[in-house]
């Protein structure tokens, strides 16, 4: 299994496909739901990969010159509960960093609070997001 930036059309499309198969297909979440303003030609997406085949993601923007967001961090149902996204996450914050960026953002569905937290998030419990499929808390992470 690899960990890649995705850097090219089809990189990104690989994001994609596992974002269409995790959450679109899953949950019934409409692709223009899914895929918002958030998604451009400058977003950076990190991607894991068995074989020829996508596996996992994280989406990365800026959110202001010291802080990033990561977000729509997907596992594949089949590859969970083997680190892979603990692997992708730590790839985007290390992006991240490289970029310049010395705070990580993400938005965590509730039940994910835990996994979040072992990686050194801080939930931020006054910060609900009440989305249209999930209730979210935002959490924070030094990347210095």
């Amino acid at each position: 299994m690899d960990i890649i930036r995705a850097t090219t059309t089809a990189g990104r499309a690989g994001a994609y496909y596992v974002r269409i198969q995790a959450m679109a297909r899953k949950h019934q979440i409409p692709l223009d739901v899914e895929f918002d303003e958030h998604d451009t030609s400058c977003t950076k997406y990190v991607v894991a990969v068995d074989n020829f085949l996508p596996i996992a993601t994280c989406r990365l923007y800026p959110l202001d010159e010291h802080s990033v967001m990561l977000g729509r961090i997907v596992v594949l149902q089949e590859y969970r509960h083997r680190g892979i996204g603990t692997r992708v996450v730590k790839e985007a914050e290390a992006w991240a960093k490289e970029m310049g960026f010395t705070k990580a953002v993400l938005e965590s569905r509730d039940n994910k609070i835990p996994f979040y937290e072992s990686m050194g998030y801080v939930v931020d419990f006054e910060q609900k997001i009440e989305g249209e499929t999930f209730t979210c808390y935002r959490m924070e992470k030094s990347l210095a």
